[in-house]
This record gives structure tokens, sequence and C-alpha cells, in this order.
């Protein structure tokens, strides 16, 4: 009972931090980036912590499913952590997000002497994946917290570009929270409370569009049985900056790597 107390006390300041949201998601996120002051473990960006024990979950997978030889596309890349990570494991690494704040930050984090390319890119936009894959050809795809914050519409698209974009060769690995509980519930698990949201949760909350959950239901809605064939799938746990004390949060998570039909 004192926990819903507390998410019913949360209310007011939630919607208010949610009014500051622009309406437009492109608009949305480039404020929300050009506006970051620190990433990492330390920093305000509620996903971005250092790259530890989640990675793992997915390196198996990766190596057992991936045509290695190939390219491989960064959807959402922010500043470019999951980039990084990615580009030792295949000749060339590509990292594409809406916002070109979140494009200037990774190539800043990034340097020089790593084989990334990083661009401004709306993948779910139509025609977006056969434009890079006509440059590319088949790529493999890594999509880490992407899916939960799109509408219906843009999740079609988006999945309908990596289709043109994997082509034959290519894999996706699709990587989503998938925390069942309410938008109330959530933000109280990754610590906040009445009159005390944590910076990074209340960034979030005050800028970027509302995230939603995906798991098994939501991907086969998305990326339907007949374009799709899912190679492995299951839980994972996404990390989070902490939220308080020390090490990560953790978060519920669904992963699956896809192949096309």
């Amino acid at each position: 009972m004192l926990r819903i107390i507390r998410q019913l006390l949360m209310i007011p300041e939630v919607a208010l931090l949610a009014r500051r949201t622009p309406r437009d998601p492109a608009r949305a996120w480039e404020g929300y980036w050009h506006g970051v002051r620190a990433t990492g473990t330390q920093g305000e960006v509620l996903w971005d912590t250092d790259i530890g024990p989640e990675a793992e979950q997915y390196a198996q997978s990766m190596e057992a499913s991936m045509d290695c030889a190939l390219p491989v596309l960064d959807v959402g890349c922010g500043n470019g952590r999951w980039t990084r990570w990615l580009a030792p494991r295949f000749p060339a690494a590509v990292g594409v997000d809406i916002a070109e704040s979140a494009v200037q930050r990774a190539r800043q984090e990034t340097g020089d002497g790593h084989a990334i390319t990083f661009r401004a890119l709306d993948l779910t936009l139509p025609g977006s994946g056969h434009m890079l894959h006509e440059e590319y050809g088949d790529m493999n795809v890594f999509v880490r917290g992407v899916f939960h914050v799109l509408r219906g519409p843009q999740r079609d698209q988006l999945a309908q570009n990596l289709h043109a974009l994997v082509g034959r060769r290519g894999r996706v690995l699709l990587t989503e929270t998938n925390y069942r509980g309410s938008p109330l519930s959530y933000m109280q698990s990754l610590g906040a409370m009445p009159g005390r949201i944590p910076l990074p949760l209340r960034k979030a909350i005050g800028g970027i569009p509302v995230p939603g959950r995906f798991g098994p239901e939501e991907r086969r809605a998305a990326f339907p049985e007949a374009a799709w064939q899912v190679v492995t799938d299951g839980p994972v746990t996404i990390e989070a900056v902490p939220m308080g004390g020390d090490g990560t949060t953790g978060i519920p998570g669904y992963f699956a790597t896809m192949k096309t039909r």
C-alpha cells in the first residue's frame, strides 16, 4: 500500500516534467542530447553506463549467429559507447542516431584510430534502409533500447528498413527494456520517490518520448514471422547508471537475434 501511495504522490512532479517533452520525437531527442553535459556511469544519460556484464549476454549470440565479415550498424547509437564495443568485432562499424548532437558527442568521445563512422539518420523514414544497403551491402544490425520508445507505425517502418538492410547474410540483434509494470512503478524501481527523482531519470522524463515495453509480443507485431525468423531470444538485464550506491541499476529486458526469410 505504501508503494502505491508513493506512486500517486509522484504524479504531479512527473506530469510537470513530461509536459516539457516536445511532441516531435526528432526535436525531443535533439534537445535531450544537446543538453547532456556528462556521460558514463556518473553521468546524466540513464542508459549510458560502463559496458560490463550486459555485453556478456550478447557476445555468445553474436559469435554464433552473425557473419563477422560483414559491417555492423548500431541503431540509435547515442554517444557511441556500444558502437565502440562492436567495432573490434567487425571490419567496419557505423553508428546512426536521429540527433545530430548525439552524433557530435559520439565523434568526440570516440576520437581517432577507430574504424567507426557516425552519422545523423532517422531510420524510421521510408527508404533509409535501402539507402544504407546501397552503400554497405548486407549488414549486421545492433539495436539497444530503440523500439520501446517508438509508437506502432514507427516500429513497423524501422523493422522494414532493417529487413532491407540486413539482406540475406546479415542478422539483427535486438535488445530492449521489458518492464511489465506501470510507468510509475517503473520509475519507482529506478529509485524515484516523491520529491526525489534521480537526475538521469528526471532528464529522461522531461526530455524524450515516453518509454514503453518491448518483449516477445511486441517483437512479433513489429517483426512478423512471414518476414523474419528468430534465431534465438530470451530475457536479459539491461544496465543503467546507478541511482544510488555502487554498481549499476538493472532493468528487466528482452533480446532476440533474427534473420530475414
